[in-house]
């Protein structure tokens, strides 16, 4: 029997990948989509021919297991519910977008004792096993430093607000590389500054961040972690890791495997061939759920980013560096 899904809310720009990801797994079948914009989970649930419930309860009665996609703090309240039904979840990152969030978080899948994967797919990408196993044999000697980016499209809605986002860019880029760095390096950071602002679209919320990461053994990395690609960018925007060793260096692009594709009255965008990490995460989760397999990402790496992040906003907003 296929392992019946709830996806709780389509607010995420991801969602839409999830769903896609879920209805072409064998071994998952996506039973019902609860929205709070009812408007909104109805017509996804249209599309991917299931069942939408308006009431939480519903949904969670017809499902074996659920994907959280919702704005970021209101991950709590879904992720407390689903618990408490015990569930196994997979919850959209950051899993926690303040700090009360974190402790509450842990307490409640602790307490439940239900499965928790957080939805980190970059850790699927082959090009990153790659550069990892690499890193390992040394290859590149000691690592000295990381350059990286998680830049984008300014995703525009919820995460501009950030009584449901938490914050900005910074929220919403740096715990995926946060996460990786962390796989990387065997550590979490020791120390966190943050310099950015909100010149690119005026909000209230930080657009454009650039994070210096300091770890142990005077490691350290720098993030661009910036919403700074234009709307008619070719891609929404990118994952690239540059580590410097004492004896090379490595270079990677998580979603580089594209071709750069023009349409007349259309412009200009790339046609992807590399994994599709959403559907390798997702087959994860499924195999997780049914005893196949332990999760890749598991609530302490999705907290563990997501503390980091806040570390990072904490910064920015007090102009100065802060102990992660």
């Amino acid at each position: 029997m296929p392992v019946r899904v709830a996806l709780l809310s389509m607010a995420h720009v991801h969602a839409p990948s999830y769903a896609h990801c879920l209805a072409g797994n064998s071994g998952a079948e996506l039973s019902v989509i609860w929205d709070d914009d009812a408007a909104r989970g109805s017509a996804a649930a249209s599309t991917y021919g299931c069942e939408f419930a308006p009431d939480l309860s519903r949904a969670l009665e017809k499902c074996d297991a659920v994907v959280i996609a919702s704005e970021n703090l209101r991950h709590g309240d879904l992720i407390e519910q689903a618990a408490t039904s015990g569930k196994p979840i997979l919850c959209e990152k950051p899993v926690a977008a303040s700090a009360e969030e974190v402790n509450r978080i842990r307490e409640v899948v602790n307490s439940t004792g239900v499965k928790f994967a957080t939805a980190f797919p970059c850790p699927f990408s082959p090009n990153f096993a790659r550069l990892k196993a690499r890193l390992d044999a040394g290859e590149i000697g000691d690592l000295l430093a990381a350059q990286t980016t998680n830049r984008g499209t300014f995703p525009g809605g919820w995460f501009a607000q950030p009584e449901l986002s938490g914050g900005g860019a910074t929220i919403d880029h740096v715990v995926h590389v946060a996460d990786l760095l962390r796989r990387l390096i065997g550590a979490n950071p020791e120390r966190v500054v943050t310099k950015g602002n909100n010149h690119m679209k005026g909000g209230i919320v930080e657009d454009c961040a650039m994070v210096l990461l300091e770890y142990p053994n005077n490691v350290f990395a720098t993030l661009d972690a910036s919403w700074s690609r234009p709307s008619s960018y070719k891609t929404w925007g990118d994952v690239t890791l540059t580590l410097t060793g004492t004896a090379g260096v490595l270079e990677t692009s998580l979603f580089g495997q594209a071709i750069d594709l023009y349409v007349n009255g259309i412009g200009h965008g790339l046609s992807g061939y590399g994994s599709n990490l959403d559907a390798a995460m997702v087959q994860n989760f499924v195999d997780y759920v049914t005893g196949k397999a332990e999760p890749l990402s598991t609530l302490e790496d999705g907290l563990a980013a997501s503390s980091v992040a806040l570390a990072a906003l904490q910064s920015l907003r007090a102009a100065e560096p802060v102990t992660a």
